[in-house]
């Protein structure tokens, strides 16, 4: 009975460590999402063609009023460039990042 109950206990603290630890995670996860999608929600619906698909490394900061500001858009075509450049700059995102850091996201645009 002694056994039992030592093994129940145990149990229960394994059990417990695991669930308080996935919260965690996910939680993390959930920003980096979100953060990706407000972006792509603000590039929807280009009105360009393309010929091809298109990857573009944009690289942003964001200011005191919290807007992105973008520092660099890493492709080759420049409309696209131009296109995220005027859809991004000075727009607000729900998130709360941190004003002056440097942050990267890829963007891939289909033909």
């Amino acid at each position: 009975m002694k056994n039992l109950s030592v093994i129940l206990v145990a149990f229960a603290l394994f059990f417990g460590t695991n669930i308080s630890t996935a919260a965690v995670v996910v939680e993390k996860d959930n920003a980096k999402v979100s953060i990706s999608q407000e972006i792509a929600s603000l590039l929807q619906n280009p009105e360009i063609n393309l010929q091809a698909d298109i990857k573009a490394d944009v690289t942003f900061t964001i200011n005191t009023e919290h807007e992105i500001v973008v520092l660099t858009v890493d492709t080759e075509n420049e409309i696209v460039e131009r296109f995220i450049k005027s859809r991004l700059n000075y727009e607000q995102l729900e998130n709360n990042l941190t004003p002056g850091k440097e942050y990267k996201v890829p963007v891939r645009m289909t033909a």
